[in-house]
């Protein structure tokens, strides 16, 4: 598992840039309509969800564990097309849906980066946004009623935090690539 996601560094890398833009749009339009955040929102987790996908179908050897990994990308794109789809939702939902997704993701990069702790250095850096998308998640859930201007500066705090920290492990992991690919010739 851990050379196949080494070799696609660049997809957490992607993702860590497409967080780090959500979060900038989220904090240069604050007064953005709920309507137009769940277009944003919608697209960039289409993205995380294509991105994991294609993780989950490139998974290397046979025997690796892949699905936690698929299925976070179709929670994701479940989570981009309610937003997509139905825009107009209430404000509500919308961060019921947002809140969610955090903590599925959150719980999710918390048990990968258990199971990869034997194998890696620096592991915290999936720990950590593991622990940022969950409390993310549980803050939204316990106040949903702070309000959408509010929640935007959280959301884009969130996802730019969570870009940066994507962006450190994909470079450790590129460096991974690069011994593994020194290994075998």
């Amino acid at each position: 598992m851990l050379v196949g996601l080494a070799r696609k560094w660049w997809v957490l890398l992607l993702n860590g840039i497409c967080a780090i833009v959500f979060g900038l749009i989220a904090f240069t339009w604050p007064g953005i309509t709920l309507v137009s955040l769940a277009i944003v929102y919608g697209v960039y987790c289409i993205a995380d969800g294509i991105t994991m996908l294609t993780v989950s179908v490139n998974r290397g050897r046979r025997g690796e564990s892949w699905g936690h990994m698929l299925f976070r990308g179709i929670i994701s794109l479940i989570a981009g097309g309610i937003a997509l789809f139905w825009p107009a939702i209430t404000g509500m939902i919308l961060l019921f849906v947002i809140a969610v997704w955090a903590v599925v993701q959150g719980i999710l990069e918390i048990s990968a980066a258990i199971r990869l702790r034997k194998v890696i250095n620096n592991e915290w850096l999936l720990v950590a946004s593991g622990i940022i998308s969950l409390l993310f998640g549980l803050f939204i859930m316990a106040r949903p009623g702070a309000g959408a201007l509010s929640v935007i500066w959280i959301i884009g705090g969130f996802a730019i935090a969570h870009g940066i920290l994507l962006i450190g492990l994909s470079f450790k992991l590129h460096k991974l690539a690069n011994i593994a690919h020194q290994v075998t010739l």
